[in-house]
């Protein structure tokens, strides 16, 4: 499988869908960082275009059409995947990694005092995924996915009380990137979420949960960063042509 360099990271996982699960491993940054191209991001990443190109044929032969293909999704479609999969399983997780992460802080936390730090992460990251979840929930998403119908309905767009939609977006842009900053501080002090020698089994466990939290999270925005947002922008500058 051939990858061009000089397209974006974005355009790579949007037409190649399994080439998330690739760059998740080679820490190539596709959800926040899908506006740069690939071949500077492989070179930030340390890894070279061959050995991207051959790990994504592996990934691909081993589970052939183990992919959605969101590029084809309606936005109340996308939409609703989003709620589905990505919101159900967050607030289910960050309940669990709530306890989990005192659990081990006081167990660890006088010998391993990155724990602390990372607890006082998780709790920031937290928050403010349950604030940004619930203006997605209650605000932006029934508006595009009205927005859209409008569309189809031959109708009037429906009132926005923050004019245009792009306001509300780029705000969540930047709370995505800001999740992103402190998933990438919480790696650096767990050493990759390698855990010491001296873990328990609830130590091993709060990072291998922290670890599959954080690649959901990825997979997470880029799905509203790289596909759901610019169908939205799409959708509004239809209506008001």
């Amino acid at each position: 499988m051939s990858l061009d360099p000089m397209k974006t990271v974005r355009e790579t996982v949007i037409t190649i869908p399994a080439a998330t699960r690739v760059f998740e491993k080679a820490k190539i940054d596709y959800c926040c960082g899908g506006d740069q191209l690939l071949g500077a991001a492989c070179s930030k990443a340390g890894i070279d275009l061959p050995t991207l190109e051959q790990m994504l044929e592996t990934n691909i032969e081993a589970a052939p059409g183990a992919t959605t293909e969101f590029q084809q999704l309606s936005v109340a479609e996308l939409v609703q995947y989003i709620l589905d999969k990505h919101h159900v399983y967050t607030r289910d997780e960050m309940e669990r990694l709530e306890k989990l992460v005192d659990k081990v802080v006081n167990a660890h936390g006088a010998n391993h005092s990155e724990l602390l730090s990372i607890r006082d992460l998780t709790q920031q990251l937290f928050a403010e995924l349950k604030g940004h979840m619930f203006k997605e929930e209650q605000i932006l998403f029934p508006f595009v996915v009205e927005l859209e119908r409008s569309l189809t309905q031959q109708r009037p767009a429906p009132f926005a009380p923050f004019g245009s939609v792009n306001n509300p977006i780029r705000m969540m842009r930047v709370e995505h990137d800001n999740a992103g900053e402190l998933l990438r501080e919480m790696r650096k002090l767990s050493g990759d979420y390698n855990p010491p020698d001296d873990a328990c089994m609830s130590y091993k466990t709060f990072y291998s949960a922290l670890e599959a939290f954080e690649q959901d999270l990825h997979q997470h925005i880029h799905l509203e960063n790289n596909l759901l947002f610019p169908k939205v922008a799409k959708l509004e500058g239809a209506l008001n042509s």
